[in-house]
């Protein structure tokens, strides 16, 4: 099993996210780690939880990073004391590299901590401005050396592109500057334009119409005209162009895509994000955060007020779940294609008949007929099973392909 905590808590919200995060006092804080170890202990002595080893702990966000030295450690003491924790578990913190310092790694490293995200997005600062990230590129690199100092020798870097404003050339940059540092893993986004954030109020218009007209030469005159005085998104080729660059920049420097927007170096994927990947069960805690355990889905409650008002008993009972529901088989079967073939090496028929019991092609055989029709799927025979996967083209639009597995 794969235990997720959630940290809501940031300095300031990023332009563009639609994450659910905010600032908040250092008594709400506290307060809410406090309730936040209450829901560890009582999840894990559920009887569906207590028998499950965690192998991966990931601490999101957020930014964690804004966590005291002992609030983080008073977290992980939590998790050690309440769950059968694997030997060689990985174990995630978030950072932004505006909040780290050389005494909180430290105490990371001394808590069990072994893998380090830092939010980079850009290498510049004129990008990281845009985006509304409180760090610099030089802050950046203070971090990651800091970080080496200390030991950490799995770090991942964010990075996102298709920013407002970016050329390939901005990208390619913040590409090469990043992969010089040897990071083992990079995951590498594209910028997408949420309802309700900033970003939609002020580029949203120009997202609809890109999505729509696919490049600004081909929208109407007089819809361009609202973009005058803005900076503007990359259109469609120039945003597919920086997506297929990324992996010929990376692969330069020894990175192998593995999932559509992940590049790691050998041995060195994300155990967490696989594990979601391939249907593993995950435990989410903190507000908001989403489970599913033995083929059922639930989310912590969104609201801080009713949080902090629960007590252990109640989070024993489960009654800090907003909502919940059980998968039906065939909705099980949706979300093992769905994910798995985010996954470059796609999916295996002999995963697939073991847990549902019946043959991959008897189910989705005309659509993977279709596909591979069209050059968006790939099947081949591995050692004595068949495992199916996007081709290049296929990753190319993926949310496409993807979308022809749900009904």
């Amino acid at each position: 099993m794969e235990l997720y905590i959630h940290i809501p808590f940031c300095v300031q919200k990023c332009l563009y996210c639609d994450f659910l995060s905010f600032p908040a006092s250092e008594d709400v804080r506290q307060r809410y780690v406090k309730k936040l170890e209450e829901e560890l202990s009582a999840c894990a002595g559920r009887p569906e939880i207590r028998e499950k080893k965690v192998v991966s702990v990931f601490i999101g966000g957020g930014t964690p990073s804004i966590l005291s030295e002992s609030q983080i450690c008073g977290l992980m003491e939590t998790v050690y004391d309440s769950f059968a924790v694997a030997h060689n578990a990985e174990i995630t913190i978030e950072a932004n590299p505006g909040t780290c310092s050389r005494e909180l790694l430290a105490a990371w490293r001394r808590s069990g901590i072994n893998r380090l995200s830092l939010g980079l997005q850009s290498m510049q600062d004129k990008e990281l401005a845009v985006l509304g990230r409180i760090h610099s590129a030089k802050s950046f690199l203070e971090t990651f050396y800091l970080a080496r100092e200390w030991g950490f020798d799995n770090i991942n870097v964010d990075l996102m592109s298709a920013l407002p404003g970016q050329t390939e050339a901005d990208w390619e940059e913040t590409l090469v500057k990043t992969a010089e540092l040897c990071p083992e893993h990079i995951s590498a986004y594209s910028l997408i334009i949420e309802p309700g954030t900033p970003y939609y109020g002020k580029y949203g218009e120009q997202r609809e119409d890109l999505d729509r007209y696919g490049e600004y030469d081909e929208i109407p005159a007089r819809r361009r005209r609202r973009y005058e005085g803005q900076l503007l998104l990359p259109g469609e080729e120039t945003e597919r162009a920086m997506y297929r660059h990324t992996r010929t920049v990376l692969s330069g420097y020894g990175y192998e895509r593995y999932e559509i927007s992940n590049y790691a170096r050998p041995g060195r994927e994300c155990i967490h994000n696989e594990g979601y990947w391939t249907g593993a069960d995950y435990l989410g805690t903190g507000l908001g955060a989403s489970s599913m355990t033995d083929g059922k889905r639930f989310s912590v409650t969104r609201r801080m007020d009713e949080y902090l008002d629960f007590d252990r008993e109640a989070f024993a009972r489960g009654r800090q779940y907003a909502d919940s529901s059980v998968l039906s088989r065939r909705e099980q079967m949706e979300e093992f294609m769905f994910l798995g073939l985010r996954l470059v090496r796609g999916v295996r028929n002999g995963d697939f008949y073991r847990r549902f019991g019946v043959s991959l092609e008897d189910i989705y055989g005309a659509r993977i007929d279709k596909y591979v029709k069209e050059g968006l799927m790939a099947v081949r025979r591995e050692n004595g099973d068949w495992r199916y996967a996007l081709t290049e083209q296929g990753l190319d639009i993926s949310n496409y392909v993807m979308a022809g597995f749900l009904q």
